[in-house]
């Protein structure tokens, strides 16, 4: 017996010194000290020796496991000191190695057009306002001169959320609730997102962005506004840039204009882009209506003013190029990475 145990113990601590990762000491010690373990099965077997030897080999055999636990346990702080000094060479960080280069993201196309935007107005002393996307029939419709029996207040065009709630059609809501809150003068843009049920293609999307502006004071004419879109114009475009104002209809101006600039594809010469006419709309815009005013607390005997519907979208692709509305909304990667 004693010189079995004597060769278990040479065979175990040479096979012990082999052993390189915590995965093979831990089947080590289920091999040879577990349950099941070679020491385990001495201690069973000593059943069959004589009744006077039997406590002097279990001293041996105990001796023999203390001895290989302890023997073990070094080797287990051996290999983890010898793992963690080879993770800390593999980690090392060479500081001279040129740094990784990260992607930067960009503005989106409509947020470089609207910045700029909002930088011309407020050089011409506007100020930025905000309002809520869903509006009342009121200061969608009502407030700015839109009867109810008017074609705009169809369902097929608005998308009604309610009795009387809607997503606001057009920034122009703003006005109302600007006039109402402040006394002129008044010099505002109101940016931001409108709703309508169209068909998506091309040209048309049911969610856009406008960019409504206002300006009420005393004695204030069409020659004002005209002055305000002419410089708008050149500043996005250019300098070199025509500018051309038709008659229209609008329910909450008069007159009322719409505002065309010459085809920046074709310079004014006639193209598939502007359909031959070398021209393009921008905006709709005239003098506020008195009704409005009056409506609003204002007194149109005493002030007059103008405003003016820029369509964002429509500004972002005639002065980019763009084909096709809906690049803008796709979040296309290789369509944005060229902004």
């Amino acid at each position: 017996m004693k010189e079995k145990l004597e060769a278990l113990r040479e065979k175990a601590l040479g096979e012990l010194a082999t052993l390189e990762t915590p995965k093979e000491l831990e089947e080590f010690r289920v091999r040879l000290l577990g349950k099941k373990g070679e020491i385990t099965e001495l201690l069973r077997g000593m059943g069959a020796l004589p009744a006077e030897e039997r406590p002097k080999m279990g001293q041996l055999i105990n001796q023999l496991r203390s001895e290989l636990e302890t023997a073990l346990s070094e080797r287990e702080q051996n290999i983890t000191a010898l793992l963690k000094e080879k993770r800390l060479k593999e980690e090392t960080l060479d500081v001279t190695l040129p740094g990784t280069k990260t992607k930067e993201g960009g503005l989106h196309p409509l947020n470089i057009v609207l910045n700029d935007l909002i930088d011309i107005f407020q050089s011409m002393g506007f100020d930025v306002v905000d309002g809520p996307e869903v509006e009342t029939e009121h200061y969608c419709f009502e407030a700015l001169n839109v009867p109810k029996d008017h074609p705009a207040r169809d369902m097929q065009d608005t998308f009604y959320l309610a009795e009387n709630l809607l997503l606001r059609t057009q920034t122009s809501a703003a006005q109302a609730r600007t006039m109402e809150q402040r006394k002129p003068p008044i010099r505002i843009i109101c940016p931001g997102r409108v709703f309508r049920a169209d068909e998506v293609d091309a040209t048309h999307s049911p969610v856009f962005h406008q960019v409504e502006g206002l300006v009420v004071d005393k004695g204030i004419t069409l020659c004002d506004l005209k002055g305000v879109l002419e410089q708008f114009a050149h500043e996005i475009y250019g300098p070199e840039t025509e500018v051309k104002f038709r008659p229209s209809f609008f329910p909450f101006t008069e007159p009322s204009v719409e505002v065309d600039v010459t085809c920046s594809e074709c310079g004014g010469k006639g193209c598939r882009v502007c359909k031959g006419t070398g021209w393009i709309e921008i905006l709709g815009a005239g003098m506020v209506h008195p009704r409005v005013l009056a409506g609003c607390g204002i007194d149109p005997e005493e002030y007059t003013g103008f405003a003016f519907g820029i369509g964002l979208d429509r500004l972002t692709t005639t002065r980019y190029k763009i084909s096709d509305i809906r690049l803008l909304f796709e979040n296309d990667q290789r369509f944005l990475e060229q902004f």
